[in-house]
């Protein structure tokens, strides 16, 4: 003889409730993970589109307000105006192989320029190793009035990890153009919210130019399918452990 319980127990109906809730937040991540999806396509696809635009100047500082620097991220630009040498800041990186003759640990060499339509832009000139860095804090930038062309960057955000800048020995961690701006001696006017990564120079100049990594990882079709995953392998078991509660017990 068989007996079933008359009704379940609540924590019967509340795993059940708990799994079902699993389900949704899998099915949710995973859509967000789609809608990710589309969007890092989308960025590949204007940024692909941008880097094959001709340079066009960069718009004068008093436009700046109403600019819309998202979209020149990774777009080629002009600039007119006059180094800050004294200004120039050793950015510190770590440089993969490829996409030049050095690599390793060194600087970003970045110096203000003053701009003949207002303002200043922060100027990566290139990337020098470690050792050669000091040396450019004190070598002149380019004197005199001087136009030169690269890739528009958006600023990079300082976040709670990173280390305060040696503003004695003119070192910083990260390109945020807020940060870098206060380097720029005297009144100068607004530091535009993007910096300039110059295009490659003279085989074997320093610093080495033309070394923008534009590179997107795009993970999230692997991570859509996990999620989705954990969903549909939610609804057997949950199936089975209920057969398994429902299932009459032999009576002892």
């Amino acid at each position: 003889m068989t007996q079933t319980a008359s009704r379940a127990p609540i924590s019967f109906w509340a795993f059940i409730i708990l799994m079902l809730g699993l389900l949704l937040c899998f099915v949710l991540l995973g859509n967000w993970q789609m809608a990710r999806l589309a969007e890092k396509e989308t960025l590949i696809a204007a940024v692909e589109e941008r880097l094959d635009l001709p340079p066009e100047p960069l718009a004068p500082a008093e436009a700046w307000a109403t600019t819309d620097f998202a979209a020149l991220d990774y777009r080629p630009v002009t600039v007119t105006g006059e180094f800050i040498g004294s200004g120039t800041v050793l950015v510190f990186t770590s440089l993969e192989g490829g996409g030049g003759r050095l690599s390793g640990p060194g600087y970003w060499v970045m110096t203000p320029m003053a701009l003949e339509t207002g303002g200043v832009v922060m100027v990566n000139r290139g990337f020098v190793p470690q050792a050669e860095g000091p040396r450019f804090l004190d070598q002149p930038a380019p004197t005199g009035i001087t136009t030169v062309s690269g890739l528009a960057r958006l600023s990079e955000e300082a976040n709670l990890f990173t280390p305060a800048a040696d503003v004695a020995g003119r070192i910083e961690w990260v390109r945020d153009t807020a940060r870098l701006a206060e380097s720029v001696p005297g009144e100068e006017g607004p530091v535009a919210p993007v910096y300039l990564d110059l295009f490659e120079g003279k085989p074997g100049e320093l610093p080495q130019a033309g070394r923008t990594v534009v590179q997107f990882p795009n993970n999230h079709l692997g991570y859509a399918i996990t999620w989705y995953g954990f969903a549909l392998i939610t609804v057997p078991l949950l199936g089975f452990w209920i057969w398994r509660q429902r299932r009459p017990q032999p009576q002892k």
